[in-house]
């Protein structure tokens, strides 16, 4: 194998390896998989958002929605009322336990790329996305219904997330 195929593998070890390290620190600490924890900051603002408007923010289907959802409930983390007028429709919003695991999860993987992301200038981001999904493409990962959080034990994909 080349030096250089090499580096590239060691690298994407790396890039593997420190956010499977990130989301056991957050299981440790908060109880939540990191793609629980984005689910429950798009929730953060208080006001109560359906299912639907958070499984499309997040870019995954109902189905996993409910599921986390439920999870989450029973966890304590959420609640979620029917709504009065189309009683298909779920309504959640965070409970006080919920808001207090938010209030001491820790930045995580995430949040450091997004501030040094961000950070960045626009034709570097835009470098880094190009080279980023080619290499997806080239291990075979043209689906496009790729998580965009990192997240070994859920595969959800907020593609807002990273944008908050």
């Amino acid at each position: 194998m080349e030096d250089r195929t090499k580096t590239a593998l060691s690298s994407m070890r790396k890039i593997l390896r420190r956010t499977e390290l990130n989301s056991k620190a957050l299981m440790r600490e908060t109880g939540l998989t990191p793609s629980q924890l984005v689910f429950m900051q798009l929730l953060e603002d208080g006001n109560e958002q359906t299912a639907g408007h958070i499984a499309a923010r997040m870019g995954i289907t109902q189905a996993t929605a409910t599921a986390l959802i439920h999870k989450l409930e029973r966890q304590g983390m959420v609640v979620r009322r029917k709504g009065e007028s189309d009683r298909r429709q779920v309504w959640l919003s965070l409970t006080d336990a919920g808001r207090d695991v938010l209030a001491i999860s820790p930045d995580g993987v995430h949040a450091r790329f997004h501030e040094a992301f961000r950070a960045l200038e626009d034709w570097e981001q835009l470098m880094l996305i190009a080279a980023l999904e080619r290499v997806a493409g080239m291990l075979g990962a043209e689906d496009g219904d790729a998580a965009a959080i990192f997240d070994a034990s859920d595969t959800l994909a907020p593609r807002e997330a990273l944008e908050r």
